[in-house]
């Protein structure tokens, strides 16, 4: 996680963020306060968190009035409390353009890397100042664009939680490391370790990690990869000689045959016979022409 510029609604975000430890918390990795160039233009983005399930551009915005009422957000013009217009850190009057604008720009920027069947999400959190009671009241129905009310972390909580709810898993744990690499922010990526362990899965590449402060967690999480594996196939088993009874005179598939299965406990009888014989030569020969 990258640190915030300091506005209001960056810290607010980010503390929640940081919060989130917990299993009933929702599962993740955030970047905060980075940036995009895309066709030739600057995104600055206030926050993308990548889940297992999805990747959510957050676009944060704190209230400076404290208003009490029935919030209405429309696609365009100003929002409004009533009929009085509110005013948003910035000075602006309406962030939904910029938000669908960074998150266009996100998704098509994955997708010329490789990640276009994976869907960005678009959501504003609104931080209105304590003491206030809002309620919100979105004027259009776009599952792709939200707006959510930050007066408690719950409600963004629940959110990422309704996004984890839709579908099966998408973004695995190289795609999110690709994801880091393609926006320049590799001294921010998490080792694997911690993203299979936020839920991420898939196959590990743990080149993707080469050249970040995180390559040597990269290196052991292949190493005990390795090991695990070993572990899971069981001992090689040891390839009989040519002259085993076994090899001689072999099991037919579906076949019993006294035959074969009588030679080969001769054979063994035989074996066991000479191998006998042998310590014993061996040991007479030692007892006799030992010394003293």
């Amino acid at each position: 996680m990258q640190n915030s510029a300091g506005t209001l609604a960056e810290r607010v975000l980010i503390d929640w963020l940081r919060t989130w430890k917990g299993p009933s918390d929702p599962h993740g990795v955030a970047m905060v306060n980075c940036s995009l160039f895309h066709d030739k233009q600057l995104h600055q983005f206030d926050a993308i968190v990548w889940t297992p399930t999805s990747c959510v551009v957050i676009e944060a915005e704190a209230l400076v009035e404290q208003v009490s009422g029935e919030l209405e957000v429309p696609l365009d013009g100003p929002w409004r409390v009533g009929s009085q217009v509110v005013s948003l850190e910035g000075g602006r009057r309406n962030p939904i353009d910029s938000s669908r604008r960074h998150t266009y720009a996100l998704q098509a920027f994955l997708a010329e890397r490789g990640l276009g069947q994976r869907v960005v999400q678009g959501l504003v959190l609104v931080v209105p100042p304590q003491g206030s009671n809002v309620r919100l009241r979105q004027l259009w129905d776009d599952p792709g664009l939200q707006v959510v009310i930050g007066d408690h972390q719950r409600h963004l909580a629940d959110y990422l939680d309704t996004m984890a709810s839709m579908g099966r898993a998408q973004w695995t744990t190289n795609e999110v490391a690709l994801g880091f690499r393609a926006l320049n922010l590799l001294p921010y990526l998490p080792s694997p370790q911690d993203l299979v362990a936020e839920g991420f899965g898939g196959p590990v590449d743990t080149t993707l990690w080469r050249g970040g402060p995180q390559q040597a967690q990269a290196e052991a999480f292949r190493e005990e990869m390795t090991q695990t594996d070993e572990f899971a196939a069981g001992p090689t088993t040891m390839a009989m000689p040519w002259y085993s009874p076994w090899k001689l005179y072999p099991n037919e598939p579906g076949e019993m045959d006294l035959r074969q299965g009588g030679m080969r406990v001769l054979l063994t009888l035989g074996m066991l016979v000479a191998v006998a014989w042998l310590l014993w030569f061996v040991i007479t020969a030692v007892v006799q022409f030992a010394p003293g």
